[in-house]
């Protein structure tokens, strides 16, 4: 069996991450990590910002709102990504459209709980209303359709009763699904670029067309070919994590692509693709500041071998990854904006002078980035939290 050591998997991350190579623009990068994590809105702007020499907001948002070469939907384990079109059609036949029939019957559930009769009709009716009140509009917001469809603006409860009980607007639910189905999409954002509030438009004529239907298997063998071509190595539990698939059908997609097995550093074995088992030539010394929930942080659920010890510092309770500082394919330490441009970070590892000196100099050039822009990741972790003094 073929081996692949800790530092060949770093040397890969580094070169296929866009981390010791640029990207030629944010269409490039987005296609060479099948996606941008976009559960935070910022995290789009600086994980590209990270890996695209020059690259300025307005570049992003013209991929998103004005070329649409970009599409933002949810994928992988009902987690908001920014991808090409083409691998949106992808994740959503591979991921998405799964969970479409488990969240609607959660939904039916709380519309039951509610006290309504024959739900799902009424819901069929509130979603079909829906869909015309937006195609109507073009772009609105949540609050601009609960005004041509009161019901929206009905509030459901769930867990209901008990310490985690949370009261939810029926249009966030009914959002959500027409999203799943792949009949909406987010569009643009209701303030500036870090903001979480969107408008929402049919896919239809934000796209175009309607997103191509796909065969799922094979989806989903589509999908993990570019994730192995960007990831890999990775393990059976990555896949799975990653994909949020179950156990039969990440198997199934590892045997239909024809993976390699090789022996990884830690004792375990991971899946390559079959042309991709020679050796990556070590890049030169690199260093990056990359937001919560970066794409590449985020890329594994066994992390190690680039994680170290700093699982507790860096990300919060429910796995959620907070802003980490990078050193030659390592997370060395973490990162938080302190005031509107003004950089805080700590290394955790002793990574050396000149390494130090680079780290320095990335959080100067990332402070005149962000200017006067105040970014709080969505999810706190306890050493940004320590930075930022609460």
């Amino acid at each position: 069996m073929r081996s692949i050591s800790d530092a060949q998997r770093r040397a890969r991350l580094g070169r296929r991450h866009h981390l010791a190579t640029p990207a030629r623009d944010v269409d490039a990068l987005t296609d060479a990590i099948v996606g941008l994590h976009s559960s935070d809105p910022a995290t789009v702007y600086l994980s590209a910002r990270a890996r695209v020499a020059g690259l300025t907001v307005t570049d992003v948002e013209n991929a998103l709102y004005e070329r649409r070469s970009l599409v933002r939907m949810w994928g992988m384990r009902r987690t908001l990504f920014v991808t090409s079109r083409e691998t949106a059609a992808t994740m959503d036949a591979a991921c998405t459209k799964a969970t479409v029939g488990p969240q609607h019957r959660r939904l039916l559930a709380a519309l039951k709980a509610h006290g309504i009769g024959d739900t799902e009709r009424w819901l069929d009716e509130v979603r079909a209303r829906t869909l015309q009140a937006l195609i109507a509009r073009g772009e609105a917001s949540a609050a601009e359709l609960a005004r041509d469809v009161p019901e929206l603006a009905t509030k459901l409860r769930y867990a209901a009763g008990t310490r985690s009980e949370t009261v939810v607007g029926l249009s966030t639910r009914v959002l959500f699904l027409l999203a799943l189905e792949a009949r909406i999409l987010r569009s643009r954002p209701l303030g500036t670029w870090v903001s979480g509030q969107y408008r929402w438009a049919p896919v239809r004529s934000w796209l175009g067309d309607e997103l191509p239907p796909l065969d799922p298997r094979a989806a989903r063998a589509e999908l993990l070919r570019r994730w192995l071509r960007a990831f890999g190595p990775g393990t059976t539990a990555d896949v799975k994590w990653w994909t949020g698939w179950t156990v039969a059908h990440t198997r199934a997609a590892i045997a239909d692509v024809d993976a390699i097995e090789v022996a990884l550093g830690n004792g375990g074995t991971g899946w390559v693709l079959a042309d991709d088992v020679g050796p990556v030539r070590s890049t030169h010394p690199w260093v990056a500041f990359l937001p919560g929930l970066d794409a590449t942080v985020m890329g594994w659920k066994e992390r190690d071998w680039y994680l170290g010890a700093h699982a507790t510092a860096l990300f919060d309770r429910n796995g959620n990854a907070g802003p980490t500082v990078w050193c030659d394919g390592s997370v060395v330490g973490g990162w938080a904006v302190v005031a509107p441009g003004e950089i805080a970070f700590r290394v955790l590892d002793d990574v050396g002078a000149e390494a130090m000196r680079r780290i320095e100099r990335e959080a100067e050039r990332l402070s005149a980035w962000l200017g006067d822009v105040q970014v709080t990741p969505r999810f706190r972790t306890p050493l940004e939290r320590e930075l930022v003094g609460g």
